[in-house]
């Protein structure tokens, strides 16, 4: 159970830290224009297959699918989707902010401590039924 925790935790930090990486890095893509959709489609392939500061990011936010994937054979499915699901956006938020993004507001602030919250009372509950305390 622990174990599968700390896996979950490791899914949502990559996933949501390279959130705001993706989007930062990804940006200059609307610069690109063409005249068919077809080069259009092949010109922003090229761009992100030849960005590092996008594949990078990208990599790391793949290897917490895999590390998902696997966690998601062991782990309890009631558990482990509203555990990762909601720490990747407590995680998102808090590496958009280091990253230079505006502020949170205190809605955000206050949806980062109720999904903090709600993730423990899950866990908690999750943990009483398995071990019948």
């Amino acid at each position: 159970m622990i174990f599968e925790a700390v896996c979950l935790i490791c899914v949502a930090i990559l996933w949501g830290g390279t959130n705001p990486f993706l989007k930062k890095n990804s940006k200059d893509i609307t610069t690109i224009k063409a005249d068919s959709a077809i080069k259009q489609f092949l010109l922003e392939l090229k761009y992100l297959l030849t960005n590092t500061r996008y594949l990078i990011p990208m990599a790391l936010n793949q290897l917490g699918s895999i590390l998902y994937f696997l966690t998601l054979q062991r782990a309890d499915l009631s558990l482990a989707v509203p555990v990762a699901n909601s720490l990747t956006f407590v995680f998102t938020a808090v590496s958009g902010f280091i990253l230079g993004e505006e502020p949170p507001k205190k809605n955000t602030i206050l949806g980062v401590l109720l999904i903090l919250v709600g993730t423990f009372l899950c866990c908690y509950d999750n943990y009483l039924v398995r071990y019948k305390l």
